[in-house]
């Protein structure tokens, strides 16, 4: 009886370990940022994190094998970006007052079918640290036989809505338009959805990349083809589009 109870015992700290580091969210298409964030003010939402931007860099094996089987390997590196119709404020951040955060992150591959069809949440496996030094990270994983092979960049601000709700709202303005991520348990995520005018049909589970492939052309739309290092992505930057931003 011992035994069985210390093996239950075992099963459910692994039970909780992995609720613990799984990702639950979807995203939304945002039309108008500006009225986004008049209903966050109507909410009375809470910055919660002010706006950054984000330079996003994935590695892979020199063969893709990572993205091949669903899984990613991401350095993001922030850095404060200030209101985009007004002047850049700097914001010190990190534990030492740098004003730069980097965080190396995996994601395992979603969640079976239920997760890469439309209308439902993308679910993952996610193990995240924080860096202090990240600009030695690339030569680590270099060295490791990683090899650089997409970035994208976007400005994101973060919320939290009231009334308890432990979801996380995430405002981000990308080179190919404007998003709301919600983040948390199924039915919270419904809820926060719900009080932004969304319902679950809207919801998109695609990573940015997969969407970056519909718009240059190199997947069907809604075809939920995540690329990888032989798609022939270019990067995801700003300066090679028209630039968006929450004042279009």
């Amino acid at each position: 009886m011992r035994s069985a109870s210390k093996t239950a015992l075992r099963k459910s700290r692994r039970m909780a370990l992995k609720k613990a580091n799984t990702e639950i969210e979807v995203k939304l298409r945002i039309r108008d940022g500006r009225r986004l964030l008049r209903q966050l003010a109507r909410l009375k939402a809470k910055l919660t994190h002010a706006r950054v931007h984000e330079m996003n860099t994935l590695y892979d094996t020199p063969d893709g094998n990572l993205a091949r089987h669903g899984r990613m390997l991401r350095l993001r590196v922030e850095r404060p970006a200030g209101r985009p119709d007004g002047p850049r404020k700097t914001r010190k951040m990190g534990t030492q007052g740098s004003e730069i955060s980097a965080w190396l992150t995996f994601k395992g591959p979603p969640n079976g079918a239920q997760a890469s069809q439309p209308g439902q949440y993308k679910i993952r496996e996610e193990h995240e640290l924080r860096i202090s030094d990240y600009q030695e990270v690339p030569k680590i994983l270099e060295a490791l036989g990683l090899r650089r092979w997409f970035r994208y960049e976007k400005y994101r601000t973060t919320f939290a809505l009231p009334g308890g709700s432990r979801v996380k709202l995430v405002f981000d303005e990308t080179p190919i338009g404007l998003f709301v991520e919600l983040e948390g348990e199924r039915g919270e995520i419904d809820r926060a959805a719900e009080l932004l005018d969304f319902t679950s049909s809207d919801y998109i589970n695609q990573s940015y990349g997969a969407l970056f492939m519909e718009e240059c052309g190199l997947a069907r739309p809604m075809s939920h083809h995540e690329p990888t290092p032989a798609s022939g992505l270019p990067d995801m930057l700003f300066r090679r589009s028209k630039g968006v931003s929450a004042a279009t």
